[in-house]
């Protein structure tokens, strides 16, 4: 988000000293949008400081905008900064699908302690409620005019120590539930509704870098000691080890479980140029291995309506879209299992964004679109 500008005038009220700045934030932040010159697909969007953290509306509806410029239909996001200092930022923008340009909302913007790890909208339309992390899980109200915090969620106890927190998913089985990870080695389920929580697990040995919900009451991690463990409430003194990297002592940084076909997930390793495929049925080796990428794999993310369908993006400045190829289940099922070619799989699209690219989500409400972050760009790409 543009900066305020300090120069507003002594006279006049305060709501008019507002109204002006956010106007002012606005015809600034509506002027970064363009199209990219090499893929009439792709629309950027510059944003005053470094973006990692995004989250796309679930829904039309997801965010009470007042923003009347833009159809409700539009898709609309939130970034978060990442400055590396205690103040960062939290924009609400959306993209006016006929005019193909990116339109904030300052009023729903806010300032975020720490740079946000992630971003969720709650699953369903209503409540609008919009959940970050960094050293504590907040959820905030988007409101019709403003955005204003409802909880912060830590589990300091008396310490005052809040061990940061990696990423989170929020539950949208249950969406009362959000799963939080932690460097701290835990998994931490939360009952956002009675602002409590519900569970804490010692879940790996090391830090735990990425949680996914695949159930009501199952979700699976990845973390520094290089596995990708399930867990499911009714019995939480077990775990499940679905999957090792094959480097000893190399972490896992991410894991996507898909929402179409829940058994599968992927994985990326640090420092990898590959995501890894699992089939939760056959935990022995990975299903496919996607290895197109020439520098490391940042960010990963399913289809929201196709089983076999994944995006990933990374150091290499690429967004590669595969269709991962399919073959008859064993046992004359009709159902599709994933399998792989020995020659390996070619991406069915490619885009280049110029940078490497730290961010990615796929849009569960407008299937078209897929965004990305690098540096201080947000692209839209209409895939």
């Amino acid at each position: 988000m543009a900066m305020i500008s300090s120069n507003a005038p002594s006279g006049g009220n305060k709501a008019q000293r507002q109204q002006q700045q956010q106007q002012q934030q606005q015809d600034e932040m509506e002027s970064s949008t363009q199209e990219s010159p090499l893929n009439p697909n792709a629309f950027t969007f510059d944003s005053p400081h470094p973006v990692y953290a995004m989250a796309f509306s679930p829904s039309p509806f997801a965010v009470a905008s007042s923003c009347s410029a833009v159809a409700a239909a539009s898709p609309r996001l939130a970034l978060g900064s990442f400055v590396e200092e205690y103040g960062n930022r939290v924009d609400v923008v959306a993209f006016d699908e006929d005019a193909l340009a990116f339109r904030p909302d300052p009023a729903l913007s806010f300032d975020h302690p720490y740079p946000p790890t992630k971003l969720m909208f709650h699953p369903r339309p209503l409540p609008p409620l919009l959940a970050s992390a960094s050293d504590s899980l907040r959820l905030w109200h988007l409101g019709p005019e403003t955005a204003e915090l409802r909880s912060v969620l830590d589990n300091s106890k008396s310490s005052g120590y809040c061990a940061p927190l990696t990423s989170f998913d929020w539950n949208d089985e249950e969406p009362r539930r959000i799963g939080t990870s932690s460097i701290d080695t835990t998994c931490t389920i939360w009952d956002v509704e009675r602002c409590a929580i519900e569970t804490q697990l010692i879940a790996h040995d090391k830090e735990v870098y990425d949680i996914a919900w695949g159930q009501a009451g199952v979700f699976a991690s990845v973390s520094a000691d290089g596995s990708v463990r399930i867990f499911d409430l009714r019995d939480k003194e077990h775990s499940t080890i679905v999957y090792e990297s094959p480097r000893p002592d190399t972490p896992l940084l991410r894991l996507a479980w898909n929402k179409v076909d829940r058994c599968y997930m992927a994985t990326t390793m640090m420092d990898s140029d590959r995501v890894v495929v699992l089939d939760i049925r056959s935990p022995a080796a990975p299903v496919a291995e996607l290895q197109r990428h020439r520098a490391s794999v940042n960010a990963i993310a399913w289809a929201p309506q196709a089983s076999r369908h994944i995006c990933s993006a990374g150091d290499d400045g690429q967004a590669l879209i595969w269709e991962l190829p399919a073959a008859a289940a064993a046992g004359g099922s009709s159902e599709a299992a994933i399998t792989a070619a020995p020659e390996g799989i070619d991406p069915l699209l490619v885009y280049t964004a110029g940078a490497e690219i730290n961010q990615l989500q796929w849009s569960a409400a407008h299937h078209d679109w897929v965004g990305i972050a690098f540096s201080n760009k947000v692209q839209l790409l209409r895939v």
